[in-house]
């Protein structure tokens, strides 16, 4: 039977994404934001992987914002930085890494062709559902988002990694100074 803590979090994802999406800048940013809540208070911590969600939030809302400088994304009211939701989306995404797209970290070619896949698709269907433009064209996005995901989802696991075992090594020095004293 798969773990509750995994299902919730797939589907606090999946009603973020949602939200964000259909929602934009409105009002309905509070779901994803009561997402982030559930998933730090019942399905993690913010202490164990806060570091890795605002870390995806930023390099995310970084590449999406260099997307649009060049073109390939298309945003009615945005013309330098993404819009809010995006971003959200991105820390949603993070909250997902050690969780319910966990298996996807090794090995490391799962990573590599959910990436390839699921990345570009994600932004096909947000891109339709939230009226984001694809200058480019959508063949050629896709593509070119296919690539890209490829090498951010081994990416972003690789942060996963990096903070789960700083904060195994904070946890194991706290003991050992517990221990000590």
């Amino acid at each position: 039977m798969p773990d509750r803590r995994l299902i919730a979090n797939a589907v606090l994802f999946q009603l973020g994404w949602l939200a964000c999406v259909l929602g934009g800048n409105s009002y309905w940013l509070a779901v994803p934001l009561v997402a982030l809540l559930v998933h730090f208070f019942w399905t993690s911590s913010w202490a164990a992987e806060g570091k890795l969600v605002a870390s995806v939030m930023l390099a995310g809302a970084a590449l999406d914002s260099f997307l649009l400088q060049l073109g390939v994304l298309e945003f009615r009211e945005q013309d330098t930085l993404i819009p809010l939701w995006l971003a959200v989306l991105w820390a949603l995404l993070g909250t997902t890494l050690n969780h319910c797209l966990g298996w996807t970290a090794k090995p490391i070619w799962r990573a590599v062709i959910l990436g390839a896949i699921g990345g570009p698709l994600s932004y096909l269907a947000g891109a339709r559902l939230a009226d984001v433009g694809l200058p480019l064209g959508t063949t050629s996005t896709l593509v070119l988002l296919g690539c890209i995901w490829a090498l951010v989802m081994p990416v972003l696991h690789g942060f996963a990694h990096l903070y789960r075992e700083q904060y195994r090594m904070q946890q194991l020095a706290r003991k050992h100074r517990g221990d000590a004293s």
